[in-house]
């Protein structure tokens, strides 16, 4: 049974990751994530990894991003050189959503991205959790925590016709 499951944090309060999937039960395969991304702050916000609780795993995950541009297909900040953000599209993964600063008030920028796992289902047998982390970048070498504007669709078959998690 298809079975999606849909969050929003604005703004992520310090020192938590955002729930894309609250703990599932059951059989299944994860198929599919739409992350918006809303910048509370200036300066790099893609550094967070996205991190896949499967089959009793409580705090080390089976499955551990190197940063949400990585999953999302745009390493490297997005970032054509001289041209900065810059949406894509492809069948499986994309940017497709860039919203800068509109310079007169200075407005937040704010980005669309999915990642369809179709040719790369992620299975699990018992349960399922997944997040991922608000990390920029700041001077020094040093990661920023963030605490941005975020919203996530998941969706995930699931051997069960209900059970997929928390209401809206």
């Amino acid at each position: 049974y298809l079975h999606t499951q849909f969050h929003r944090r604005n703004p992520l309060p310090a020192g938590e990751t955002h729930p894309i999937v609250d703990r599932v039960d059951g059989s299944g395969k994860y198929v599919g994530t739409y992350l918006a991304w809303g910048v509370n702050r200036p300066g790099w916000w893609g550094e967070g990894e996205i991190k896949f609780y499967l089959d009793g795993d409580r705090e080390y995950p089976t499955i551990c991003g190197t940063g949400t541009e990585d999953y999302f297909g745009g390493a490297w900040n997005f970032d054509v050189p001289g041209q900065g953000y810059t949406a894509y599209s492809t069948p499986y993964l994309g940017l497709h959503q860039v919203l800068g600063p509109d310079g007169l008030y200075r407005s937040q920028q704010r980005f669309g991205m999915y990642r369809w796992h179709v040719q790369d289902p992620i299975r699990f047998h018992t349960d399922l959790r997944v997040d991922i982390q608000a990390l920029g970048w700041k001077s020094e070498q040093r990661y920023q925590p963030l605490h941005d504007d975020i919203a996530s669709t998941a969706f995930l078959y699931l051997d069960t016709p209900t059970g997929a998690g928390p209401d809206l």
